[in-house]
């Protein structure tokens, strides 16, 4: 089985991110999103409902997201969030930074 290839791309008034994203992709994926982000000039939704993997580098990526939609003036809200990386944002003490990340709200949502 081979892993799917990483991608962030504007689709109307979303940021999609999906496929398999690790050490080795994760850099040249949060340039096209900040590329991306930068071109937006209000608050933007980010669908992870298809990414395929959660980890630390994930999160660091969309931290920079977010501190660069920060400095643009504008949020970032992020939504299907997978339970394996709110539980990762939870450890890391960082799921009260990232909008969409809480626990609870997910749990209640579902």
């Amino acid at each position: 089985m081979t892993a799917e290839a990483p991608r962030v791309e504007m689709i109307g008034e979303l940021l999609v991110v999906s496929g398999d994203v690790n050490a080795d992709s994760v850099l040249a994926l949060r340039r096209h999103g900040e590329e991306l982000i930068s071109t937006v000039g209000s608050d933007l939704v980010v669908d992870l409902g298809n990414l395929g993997t959660a980890s630390s580098v994930v999160l660091s990526m969309l931290l920079c997201w977010q501190r660069l939609a920060l400095a643009h003036g504008f949020s970032l809200q992020f939504r299907g969030v997978s339970d394996r990386l709110v539980s990762l944002a939870a450890l890391s003490n960082l799921d009260d930074h990232l909008a969409g990340f809480d626990a609870a709200q997910i749990q209640a949502s579902s």
